[in-house]
């Protein structure tokens, strides 16, 4: 029996993995194709031409794969040395292929960093009796954004309803305006014991919002399309939700605030305010995705800096992020947290007052010599002060965009949100 070209074995796994739905896996699969791509294009070239490329680009695949999730990578190295499909000769040259494979899968570590195994810290919070919900969902509100993150919607309506039955769980159109903030709010005056959400990093964040002014518990349930908070906290799917509220275990998280709206991820101001406002624009007619790609290209292309005074000094800023809590790494492709409690901002910002910033920005992330940039700047601090000096200004927080006014204030509230997950979860 012939057996397959060895690119089958990349792109199915790849595939595998990313149907899995879990975040590392994801990454490992995209990082694996990326490798094995770069490679495989690199082969191509004079002298090679392309004679050793199946080897080079399976071993950037298992490279790239082992960087992020060393459980999947090494069954799939294995299984790749089944499929080799070559006689024996040309040892060399073929070592030579896959040394430069695994060469490249290591390289773009300097520009995507792999995060730590363990997810951040928080503190475990223990929760009264009396503050409870039953096990079956008794005293339970779940609100659910059946349109947020494509198709899930309605089937966690289901999952939920059949997991914990004595939950109220509430079907909630975003079209139909803030409905999800009304449910809750409803809810939580109503004399629920603890609130729920499911959808993406926007509707957590009104949640959380509600939560915190009623002093409530707060159930997440990942049903987005980045899922950033839920991925950080540990709580990968609805079953991971249900048993935390079932067994009452909760950690509490820092909630920052800017221009008087919470944000429990990042917040922003400036270009990258432009691109969440083209994207959202765009994704009803061509997808999110495309949206997105589309939306980079412009803001790329046409946006300038905003005028600012930070802290009372006068800046020029074309792009700014802002943490809840620290980030990591340093430079402007922040990806984890190692603490979400630990009462700091994290502001990065690119200056826009520099000549060829824009190019300069690219070279210098592609390079990972950012933080050496002279257009870069980053600190981290407990409150900032932050006056546009031309107006009123848009900002974003966790994705969502809203119009802010001309004095803005970046800081942390004095309570932790509560939210429900598994206390051997949350690393």
């Amino acid at each position: 029996m012939r057996k397959p070209p060895p690119w089958v074995l990349w792109l199915g796994l790849a595939a595998a993995m990313y149907a899995a739905g879990l975040r590392k896996l994801r990454r490992a699969a995209l990082r694996g194709l990326v490798a094995a791509a770069v490679t495989r294009l690199a082969l191509m070239l004079p002298p090679v031409r392309g004679r050793y490329a199946e080897e080079g680009s399976v071993a950037a695949f298992i490279a790239g794969v082992l960087l992020e999730e060393p459980k999947v990578g090494a069954p799939a190295a294995v299984l790749a040395v089944g499929l080799e499909t070559d006689d024996g000769e040309d040892v060399l040259p073929r070592l030579g292929a896959a040394s430069l494979g695994v060469g490249i899968a290591a390289a773009s570590t300097r520009v995507w960093p792999v995060p730590p195994r363990l997810g951040p810290t928080a503190p475990n919070v223990w929760l009264d009796a009396e503050a409870e919900p039953s096990e079956d969902g008794r005293g339970l509100t779940i609100a659910v954004n059946v349109a947020s993150g494509g198709d899930d919607g309605d089937e966690h309506v289901e999952s939920l309803r059949k997991l914990l039955p004595q939950a109220e769980v509430l079907e909630i159109d975003p079209d139909e305006g803030d409905e999800l903030r009304k449910a809750l709010d409803s809810a939580a005056a109503e004399g629920a014991i603890a609130l729920g959400v499911s959808g993406g990093d926007g509707s957590i964040n009104t949640a959380a919002q509600v939560a915190l002014e009623a002093g409530k518990p707060l159930m997440v349930v990942p049903g987005g399309t980045f899922n950033h908070l839920t991925q950080a906290v540990g709580v990968e799917s609805l079953e991971e939700a249900v048993e935390a509220v079932r067994e009452g275990e909760a950690v509490g998280m820092d909630v920052a605030t800017i221009g008087g709206h919470v944000f429990l991820n990042t917040a922003s101001f400036g270009s990258y305010v432009q691109l969440v406002d083209t994207r959202q624009r765009l994704e009803k007619r061509i997808g999110k995705w495309p949206a997105m790609v589309v939306a980079l290209a412009r803001v790329l292309r046409h946006s300038e800096p905003i005028e600012v005074e930070i802290e009372g000094e006068a800046q020029s800023v074309w792009m700014a992020f802002i943490g809840n809590c620290r980030y990591h790494p340093s430079g402007f492709a922040p990806t984890w947290r190692e603490r979400l409690d630990d009462g700091l901002l994290d502001i990065r910002y690119v200056r826009g007052d520099q000549p060829w910033s824009r190019t300069r920005l690219i070279l210098a992330v592609l390079t990972g010599r950012l933080g050496r940039s002279k257009i870069y700047r980053q600190t981290s601090v407990e409150r900032m002060h932050l006056r546009s000096l031309a107006g009123p200004i848009r900002l974003a927080r966790d994705g969502e965009t809203f119009e802010g006014p001309e004095d803005i204030v970046i800081e942390k509230l004095p309570t932790r949100l509560a939210l429900y997950v598994l206390h051997d979860q949350k690393q």
